[in-house]
């Protein structure tokens, strides 16, 4: 297996990738058996084209990992989101390399903005520590009604309806720059 992997800013020319991408995604959540929100293949090529996607490729084209961010509440969050490794690659590093650029890209282009990501994933809550983000209660995340509807493809969602959007099996970890800065 090739392991000399680029990670890059996604763009026009990796389009080719988001139906492999969506499909692998799907796949992972069911196997899984937690909550992942779907996005559909127009919406992944929207954040390709606009410069807020990470992808990890190999020499050959083929793709090895995605995540992008999204802008809430005039670009005080900024969301991490869609983290997905093929499964080939996965145990290898890459999702961290992934999440670094996500985090650098993020900070470059929103420095003021606070980031967030809500997983049931360990191994992203790991790599969100180490990024400096923290646990918090969903209260402290954007109350945006178009950012909390995302969650409604996922399996989960029934328990974030019941709880008033207080309680889900996800984390909500927030990195807030100030803080993180006054504290390093």
């Amino acid at each position: 297996m090739e392991t000399d992997i680029t990670i890059t800013v996604a763009s026009k020319v990796h389009l080719i990738h988001v139906d492999s991408i969506c499909r692998t995604i799907a796949e992972s959540a069911q196997a899984r058996g937690t909550g992942i929100a779907g996005r559909s293949a127009s919406y992944l090529r929207q954040k390709m084209l606009d410069g807020k996607a990470i992808i990890a490729t190999l020499k050959n084209g083929q793709w090895a990992g995605f995540a992008y961010l999204d802008v809430w509440e005039n670009g005080q969050f900024v969301s991490h989101s869609g983290l997905i490794v093929a499964p080939d690659f996965r145990r290898h590093g890459v999702a961290q390399q992934i999440k670094r650029a996500l985090f650098s890209l993020s900070r470059g282009l929103f420095p003021k903005a606070k980031l967030f990501s809500i997983t049931t994933g360990q191994a992203v809550m790991n790599l969100n520590s180490q990024l400096g983000f923290r646990p918090v209660a969903f209260s402290e995340l954007p109350q945006d009604e178009r950012f909390w509807n995302q969650c409604s493809s996922c399996k989960n969602c029934d328990i974030l309806a019941r709880t008033g959007r207080k309680y889900c099996l996800c984390t909500g970890m927030l990195y807030e720059p100030v803080s993180s800065e006054k504290a390093g």
